[in-house]
């Protein structure tokens, strides 16, 4: 069954790869529509086919139970997120804020950032992991500009020039984990695998691997909206179409984790560095309360949802940093259920913002009697994503401060102070939104909301009940993290 496995891994560059090619030249916004869908569709199912048959690692390609996590994540949002698109870029053409050309544009990028993050992904090479990183970002940066006004140019230019800053200082840390690997493991392409590399890691000079992983944090922090190189993405968030801050806040933000976690590991394996999870903790906690202080002062619903994502990329940097058995359970159940939530959350504000006409939070009220489903998905989202039982978020923070405060009471504290402060915030917006009087500027549209229930449902289900095989996975997934 190898030459399946193979086959699959090929798959998931070589679908989006082709799809972007036939999108670029399809004069058809309906077909560009169909054909994305039907992409993103096979490439989640060749996804699906390495949980069953994993490949022997190669030189280019590496498929382990930690990156298979992201990978089916990627799929799988990217698919429904390619669901919602249709019906939310068909509204935006009517309206005349987006023209056909523009549409196919919008698809054909909409597959070369699969590309990208699949890439960043799958491969067993720290070079080509950074390059499907940068390939995934230029793409974002393109489609968060499509509307071509002067706040979506500028948020594309900031995203563009942040995000080349942080893929620069990614690229220099990249650099000196090779310098680091030489030595030991040669000159040429044995030197940048992650399998040389964890196997070797122990031989490999400690103080350029601390040297290495500062500016790799830093770098790919920068692409994972972690404070203090996270301004692109609020502005990002705000002035792009939202699918596009569906898959940012779902996919990309994780993407760049990936990568973090993968030199974490590398770090964990030699033991005369620096402990990485202390830097993580520090950037976790500085990302969460920066994020919850911020969300009482916006008055933009997508720009709040935004900082909503950095705050909880800060409870995951946090939990990976804490580690250990359960902090690492909770980190990759906080990032697959903050991933589904978000989305959910952003399939909802999308509509909302087209049926109201404006995504200010001051103008949107009442949505529960006015729109009744957006209206009530938005208030199940806000519940979910700010941490309330049963869903599934509530499960992984419980966890995460459960298993701190065992090994560091302070920190808990520090922890679930960050998330109560946030939580505030989310709970007066959601009340201004969805309650009281509706708001009397409102446009019919039609809502798209199989993807909002996929994505709930899901959440909701593993916070009643967590699937057994979920939970051991993630924990085998956590002795590789350590």
């Amino acid at each position: 069954m190898t030459g399946i496995a193979y086959d699959a891994v090929i798959a998931t560059i070589a679908i989006p790869t082709l799809a972007a090619l036939i999108l670029a030249v399809v004069p058809s916004w309906r077909l560009a529509a169909g054909i994305n869908v039907g992409a993103t569709f096979l490439t989640l199912a060749a996804s699906t086919v390495l949980l069953r048959y994993r490949p022997v690692p190669t030189e280019l390609f590496l498929i382990d139970d930690l990156n298979i996590v992201f990978l089916l994540l990627n799929g799988f949002v990217g698919f429904t997120t390619s669901m919602f698109s249709a019906s939310y870029i068909a509204h935006e053409l009517q309206t005349g804020h987006l023209t056909p050309r523009y549409l196919r544009f919008y698809h054909a990028m909409y597959q070369v950032m699969m590309v990208g993050m699949n890439l960043a992904l799958i491969t067993n090479n720290l070079g080509l992991m950074w390059f499907g990183v940068e390939l995934a970002t230029l793409s974002t940066v393109m489609m968060v500009g499509i509307y071509r006004t002067p706040a979506s140019i500028e948020a594309s230019w900031k995203y563009l020039i942040l995000g080349s800053v942080g893929i620069a200082l990614a690229l220099f840390g990249t650099i000196l984990i090779y310098l680091a690997a030489k030595p030991v493991l040669g000159v040429g392409m044995g030197a940048m695998q992650w399998t040389n590399l964890l196997h070797r890691a122990a031989e490999l000079d400690p103080a350029m691997l601390n040297v290495g992983f500062i500016f790799l944090l830093i770098g790919y922090g920068t692409k994972a909206g972690l404070v203090p190189m996270h301004a692109w993405l609020p502005d990002a968030h705000a002035e792009g179409p939202t699918p596009i801050s569906a898959v940012l806040s779902g996919l990309l933000l994780n993407v760049a984790l990936y990568a973090i976690l993968r030199f974490k590991m590398l770090l964990a394996m030699s033991h005369a560095t620096v402990q990485p999870g202390i830097l993580m903790i520090g950037v976790g906690l500085l990302s969460l309360f920066f994020a919850a202080i911020m969300l009482y002062r916006r008055r933009d619903i997508k720009r709040m949802f935004a900082y909503s994502s950095i705050e909880h990329m800060g409870i995951i940097a946090f939990a990976f940093g804490i580690g250990g058995p359960l902090g690492n359970i909770a980190g990759l159940l906080q990032m697959m259920m903050h991933s589904l939530t978000k989305s959910a959350i952003f399939f909802s504000v999308g509509h909302i913002a087209q049926a109201k006409g404006t995504q200010k939070i001051a103008a949107i009220t009442g949505l529960t009697k006015s729109h009744p489903l957006l209206g009530w998905t938005l208030v199940a989202g806000v519940a979910a994503i700010a941490g309330l039982p049963p869903f599934g978020i509530f499960t992984s923070e419980f966890l995460l401060i459960t298993s701190t405060f065992a090994r560091a009471p302070l920190l808990a504290v520090l922890l679930g102070f960050g998330i109560l402060l946030a939580f505030g915030a989310l709970l007066m917006r959601m009340t201004s939104v969805c309650f009281g009087e509706p708001s009397e500027v409102s446009y019919p549209i039609t809502a798209s909301s199989i993807s909002i229930f996929l994505h709930l449902g899901i959440v909701l289900l593993v916070g009643l009940a967590m699937p057994a095989f979920l939970y051991a996975w993630f924990a085998h997934v956590a002795t590789l993290l350590g």
